[in-house]
């Protein structure tokens, strides 16, 4: 995991705390890198060319939320010092430090995206356009930038904008190349420029830039740019509240009405909330597989280059293989690669033969590959038909019950509200879930399922299952700009759902893809779904998703005692190994039919293939990696005990970095985690609700700055015992003679020049002390 992932002030001997702003980011890794990249294409249709500063900017202002006490529209400002305040009407608004050092000063003179001259920008890049259109036959081989931009070009690091576009991990840099690439992009379309001009244009400083290679540039341009085109051109938001809505807190949160909204509840009370209790012993169970993130490559090939420079790897088409530690392995690869088939069908093989049991699946969606930039539909239904048909051989008599990813649409990401209809809507996709869904589910679900893909099916009497589309709260659906408010109404649909389970006594499950406290998640729509969740804690007693890849969860919390712990969303592994990663499933226990089953979750089994090892001897082996309560120690899966472990966390790095070890499912690839990680990756555990770090990380920030100093504390005063014991020992009698340790540790003629002075030392210091001795200074010293 890269490093720099949570937000950490710096001390300052004159200014009390200030912002590292090159240390800003606290958003946990998105699924893939190669989803992110059409998830802000601005960086791809002039959100590629980065038309801003790297450092920070002065951010617009932000909503004052004093009325609300939960809304944590100020994430990311320190309330010590560090926080410039300004008048406006309705109150005060405290605004980020401005920059501070005088090269971030001169960067934001020039390049603040407020004071760019678009139409001179654009001027000078159709000039520069038309000319390469002149030399006909040179355009791809074309490297050479109008001077403006060349310029520009020496004040950013266009690698890291591309690595926090991969990980959904933010800072002022991506921001800042947001708002000025949507203005540059809002000002072609204004000035009447056709789809094929920004098309041109992107192409060309997406390559001149190296941000992709030429045919990454040309395909995921071309893709997407009829539905970014026809988005914009029916947008009535400024850059500053584009950015602030895909991005979020990080850049800002200018208000905006149209996308501040709330579900409205029935008039029915909470019920009392009751004290949770461990479910029984020796009662029924129920066994359960869950799979995600598969990734079928169908051209995944053996011995391809697995280090190629694309999104993804592993195919013919990857380049050649420049050593033999680069080509892609049999059964998959930990570099930039997706599934192969026969590791799918081993996994599915193990799975029926080592658990024959299993009473139904969930099933939570990602199944294409990353290869977002040459997709089709035709594709893409393609491999969810292959895919199904595969599920019913190996389980012909087990219900599965699937959520839709985000990488099913074509292009990645685009999930238009039903309103949107033609080419642009999407029921291309969701008529075809829905046949293809009814291998499983009733017939009384196909009408959500083709409005919406998300449905709610009675598994058993008193047990409900409701599967959301959770590419309604996808910030990378660019869709949502037009309208965020309740996309296809699947949130009141959903507290239909609940209400009418609560009324009948049912206990309910949710499964989706996009964890709800995710980044990716959209702010708006995660802070409902919470309400939703805290409001309804003794109907759903279990969450399911996908999308990060790892073995993780995040809890819930009472929105007003917010040390109280609601609920637990787990996340499954993924089946594919992009990126680093071994591939995995995972089975939960939960409980059985029985009068007054809750359908809690009882265990859970993580089972991994060791990917260098099946490549190593050609045999993949699937074995048990972990079981929650065996490994943890709890004593049950009460959301309270996963409240429990991560306070433990905190204080225990051995404990930590075994959670570590099964986040990674064990690979052989797994990245070093420092301080600022964990604090980053506990605050995720905590963080149910997106864009709320500010709350939801605050206890973490706490106990962790009480361990680093307990650290400190510990090592002075044991350095003090040691001074103690050795000057103790000194006049016990331990030392006979002067010259006992400098025999001990200095009778070796090959130490160094340097060694050589220290033993010096030592023996004078001894010799001085055994003096001392001789003279009676003992009593002087011992009292």
């Amino acid at each position: 995991m890269p490093t720099s992932r949570y937000f950490a002030p710096r001390p300052d001997s004159t200014k009390g705390v200030r912002f590292d702003w090159h240390n800003v980011a606290g958003f946990r890794r998105g699924n893939t890198m190669v989803s992110s990249l059409c998830g802000v294409f601005p960086l791809l249709l002039l959100l590629l060319p980065p038309l801003a500063s790297g450092s920070p900017l002065h951010p617009t202002l932000i909503h004052d939320a004093a009325h609300d006490p939960l809304d944590p529209l100020l994430a990311y400002m320190e309330a010590e010092g560090s926080l410039n305040s300004v008048d406006v009407e309705g109150g005060s608004h405290e605004m980020l430090p401005v920059p501070y050092t005088q090269q971030e000063k001169e960067k934001v003179e020039k390049f603040h995206p407020s004071r760019l001259n678009y139409t001179a920008l654009r001027l000078e890049l159709d000039e520069e356009l038309d000319r390469m259109h002149k030399r006909a036959g040179r355009f791809l081989g074309e490297n050479r930038l109008p001077k403006f931009l060349s310029s520009l070009g020496k004040f950013l690091d266009f690698e890291l904008i591309v690595k926090e576009i991969e990980t959904s991990i933010m800072s002022s840099m991506s921001c800042n190349a947001c708002k000025a690439g949507v203005g540059l992009l809002q000002h072609y379309v204004q000035n009447g420029k056709t789809k094929d001009d920004i098309v041109r244009a992107a192409s060309k400083l997406c390559m001149s830039f190296k941000i992709e290679t030429p045919r990454v540039c040309f395909g995921i341009i071309r893709l997407m740019a009829d539905e970014v085109v026809y988005v914009v051109q029916n947008l009535v938001m400024s850059p500053d509240e584009i950015c602030g809505f895909v991005i979020g807190d990080i850049c800002g949160t200018p208000y905006n009405p149209y996308h501040d909204w709330r579900v409205a509840f029935p008039p029915v009370p909470k019920p009392p909330i009751s004290i949770p209790e461990a479910p029984p012993e020796g009662m029924p169970t129920l066994k359960v597989l869950h799979l995600s993130d598969t990734h079928f490559d169908p051209e995944y090939r053996e011995g391809s280059n697995a280090d190629c420079d694309e999104p993804l790897c592993c195919r013919a088409t990857s380049g050649p293989v420049r050593s033999p530690d680069k080509r892609a392995g049999f059964w998959g690869d930990y570099r930039k690669c997706d599934t192969p088939q026969r590791t799918i069908d081993s996994m599915l093989e193990n799975i029926a033969y080592l658990h024959p049991d299993i009473d139904y699946i969930i099933w939570t969606g990602d199944l294409p590959p990353h290869d977002i930039w040459n997709q089709t539909r035709e594709n893409n239904l393609s491999i969810l038909k292959s895919t199904v048909r595969q599920l019913l051989d190996y389980f012909p008599y087990t219900p599965i019950f699937p959520a839709l990813g985000n990488h099913e649409a074509a292009p990645v990401n685009s999930f238009p509200p039903p309103f949107v209809v033609g080419d642009y809507g999407v029921s291309w996709l969701y008529d075809e879930l829905d046949q293809q869904w009814q291998h499983w589910l009733p017939q009384d679900s196909s009408h959500s399922v083709r409005k919406g893909a998300f449905y709610s099916v009675l598994v058993r009497p008193g047990f409900r299952i409701i599967s959301l589309n959770m590419n309604y709260c996808n910030n990378k659906n660019w869709w949502l700009l037009v309208n965020s408010t309740d996309p296809a109404q699947e949130l009141q649909w959903f507290i239909y759902e609940l209400q009418g389970a609560e009324d009948r006594g049912e206990k309910v499950h949710v499964l989706g893809h996009i964890p709800p406290g995710h980044h990716d998640c959209l702010k708006v729509w995660s802070h409902n779904y919470y309400t939703i969740i805290n409001r309804y804690e003794s109907t759903i007693t279990a969450q399911f998703f996908g999308h990060t890849h790892f073995d993780e969860f995040e809890l819930f919390y009472d929105e007003f005692l917010r040390h109280r712990v609601t609920n637990i969303a787990y996340i499954g592994p993924s089946v594919t190994a992009y990126y680093k990663l071994n591939p995995g499933y995972r089975i939960y226990t939960i409980e059985g039919d029985y009068v007054g089953s809750r359908k809690m979750v009882l265990d859970h089994e993580t089972w991994v293939m060791n990917l260098d090892e099946a490549n190593r001897e050609g045999i993949p082996r699937w074995y048990q990696l972990y079981s929650a309560k065996r490994a943890y120690g709890m004593r049950n899966l009460l959301p309270k005990e996963w409240d429990q472990l991560i306070l433990k966390m905190t204080l225990d790095d051995n404990l930590f970095k075994k959670y570590l070890r099964f986040y990674w499912k064990n690979s052989v690839a797994q990245e070093d985690c420092d301080p600022e990680c964990k604090k980053r990756m506990l605050c995720d555990l905590k963080s149910g609700r997106s864009n709320d770090r500010k709350n939801t990380c605050a206890e973490i920030n706490k106990q962790m700055e009480i361990q680093e100093r307990s650290d400190w504390t510990n090592w002075i005063f044991s350095g003090l015992t040691i001074t103690y014991d050795w000057i103790t020992n000194i006049f016990n009698g331990h030392w006979q003679h002067g010259g006992f340790w400098a025999d001990l540790w200095c009778k070796d003629e090959a130490l160094n020049i340097y060694l050589q002075h220290f033993c010096n030392i030592v023996l004078t210091v001894e010799s001085s002390v055994y003096i001392f001795r001789r003279k009676n200074f003992y009593q002087m010293f011992s009292n």
